[in-house]
């Protein structure tokens, strides 16, 4: 009889401890997720922030290089769909919206170097002030996402806890990843 209960008790000490790692792994997994999730919606902020700043800077443009039309209509397109991806969530269509901005606005700032009297207003410097500083909250949100990211996929991937994920629904996260055209910066001079 004392064997029986023994053997019973072992089993259901098992059973918990089992019950206890799936729920306590999968919570980490929640948070983790959540993690990532967060850092997204810093990378889609930061961007809608860049997409706000676009407007006024094609404005300042606008007025000195009239004749541009096919290039403030390119960075409308992109801005459009960047400002949809973001509504959307999805990291993809985000990353390649933005690539496409940063293509047109690359373009932009080129058309600006045959302006000396734009590059000297002031309301053009702040604008560029202002993007370059964006540009740089756009890098490190990206990072931490990326880290983010990395740390849930890593965890999502490694045995046991690959288990405990496929059964609960988490999937390794794509990362935000830089168009290999825009792997170098648009060379803008104020010479």
């Amino acid at each position: 009889m004392k064997n029986g209960k023994s053997t019973l008790t072992v089993i259901v000490v098992l059973l918990l401890v089992a019950v206890f790692w799936f729920f306590g792994t999968r919570n980490s997994l929640v948070s983790l997720k959540e993690d990532v999730e967060m850092q997204q919606a810093q990378v889609e902020t930061t961007l809608q922030r860049r997409s706000d700043l676009i407007p006024n800077l094609v404005k300042t443009v606008k007025g000195y290089a009239s004749h541009e039309e096919d290039v403030f209509t390119e960075i409308a397109e992109a801005r459009s769909k960047l400002a949809g991806s973001i509504e959307s969530g999805d990291m993809e269509s985000i990353n390649e919206a933005n690539n496409a901005l940063n293509s047109a606005l690359g373009r932009l700032l080129a058309i600006s170097e045959d302006y000396p009297t734009l590059e000297a207003s002031e309301q053009f410097i702040a604008l560029q002030d202002e993007l370059a500083g964006t540009e740089n909250r756009i890098a490190v949100a990206r990072q931490y996402y990326n880290e983010s990211v990395r740390t849930f996929n890593t965890k999502v991937q490694k045995f046991p806890t690959s288990i405990v994920a496929s059964m609960s629904g988490y999937y390794p996260m794509p990362y935000f990843e830089a168009d290999a055209d825009a792997q170098e910066a648009p060379v803008v001079s104020f010479d």
